[in-house]
């Protein structure tokens, strides 16, 4: 049974997961995410949540003179009912209007912000009234009409999101404009707290990169991508540079992974590997900072101890002895003792055979030997 109080959302994602909520554009779905969040979802509890109106959400959830701060409610509500207190936060256009709101109002419960092809003020209210009045009017079949003019580069289109314009509630459809033509938050963004990321579409017509700029240039500590060949859905038409963008803001820098990489390995070891990185390996050298180190050693459910026994136990099955020594005195930084890593080294031989152990304990009594102090 549909819960007619609440958003109609979708969740993807392990549910103990740092929690990413996604809001949309008018006059689209949670479809608009579709070739992003799945990818989020590896890292991310995603959840993506429809306006009212739109998509599964029940129209009456707003009404005429309804106000952007009316979305943010709508929000907050649904993320309560899935237990969700601390978030962070990516929306397009009116999803983005919405996500500046929070940051604003309700700092204590966004943790990192991303808006995309949005801005702080939507221009004069009079154009968002008109088009109001039409929809009421006529429903929204003209405004769907138009809607790859203004979604997309030319020759660009999405079949799907057009439909979810044609499909939309008129009079939720016109609230939401209502929302966007009362919206001003410019004088406020200076109070904004969380790390902010400004995605902007280059050949955006409906909010160019000059809008996500001023915003970029009032939040303190701000940082701004335009997209080449962009247009103002950029989720639907640039999905893997918005993915990257938002993979970079959102789980970190490839700098996060050196840090923890330097802290398991050592400086000396990293030191090395940078200086002897060429062409031909820059790129495998951003992969193991990335993803190695950037994701898989900083995911908390396991501790650094636990990783290195993993860890050890791998290198002895596999037969990676010369890693196998690097690791051993990363597993010496983490904690272990060397009865701890004897005791690992005794496992391997029941599971990966007395040969593979046997050569891992003269790699481990070499390396133990040779720590300083010993």
């Amino acid at each position: 049974m549909t819960d007619t109080t609440l958003l109609h959302h979708r969740a993807e994602g392990p549910a103990t997961a740092p929690p990413l909520i996604l809001g949309p554009s008018l006059g689209t779905s949670l479809a608009l995410w579709d070739a992003v969040a799945p990818e989020l979802s590896t890292r991310h509890r995603v959840i993506r949540w429809d306006l009212p109106g739109h998509g599964g959400s029940p129209a009456e959830l707003i009404g005429p003179g309804a106000t952007v701060a009316d979305l943010a409610e709508l929000v907050l509500t649904l993320a309560d009912a899935l237990g969700i207190d601390r978030f962070s936060y990516a929306g397009v256009s009116l999803g983005g209007a919405v996500g500046l709101h929070l940051a604003v109002r309700h700092p204590e419960r966004v943790e990192r912000l991303a808006v995309l092809c949005s801005s702080a003020h939507f221009g004069a209210p009079e154009p968002w009234r008109e088009r109001a009045a039409l929809v009421r009017r006529e429903g929204t079949g003209p405004v769907a009409e138009t809607a790859s003019a203004r979604w997309f580069t030319p020759g660009f289109t999405v079949p799907a999101l057009v439909e979810d314009n044609r499909r939309a509630d008129p009079e939720a459809y016109a609230a939401c404009c209502d929302a966007l033509a009362a919206f001003d938050i410019r004088d406020a963004l200076p109070t904004i707290v969380a790390p902010t990321l400004l995605v902007a579409g280059r050949e955006d017509p409906a909010t160019p990169p000059a809008h996500l700029r001023e915003i970029a240039d009032a939040v303190p500590g701000a940082t701004l991508t335009e997209l080449a060949g962009a247009s103002h859905l950029a989720p639907a038409e640039r999905p893997g540079a918005v993915l990257a963008a938002l993979r970079g803001h959102f789980d970190g820098e490839p700098g996060q992974g050196i840090a923890v990489r330097r802290a398991v390995l050592g400086d000396a070891h990293v030191d090395r590997a940078q200086a002897s990185t060429d062409a031909f390996t820059v790129g495998f050298q951003d992969f193991i900072s990335r993803y190695a180190w950037g994701e898989i050693w900083t995911d908390p459910t396991l501790s650094r101890r636990e990783r290195s026994m993993i860890t050890l136990t791998a290198l002895v099955a596999h037969g990676h002895l010369d890693e196998l020594a690097m690791h051993l005195r990363a597993a010496r930084r983490n904690g272990l003792t060397p009865d701890e890593i004897a005791a690992v080294l005794m496992q391997t031989a029941v599971y990966c055979g007395v040969p593979a152990a046997n050569a891992a304990f003269a790699v481990a009594r070499r390396t133990l030997n040779d720590e300083p102090g010993t």
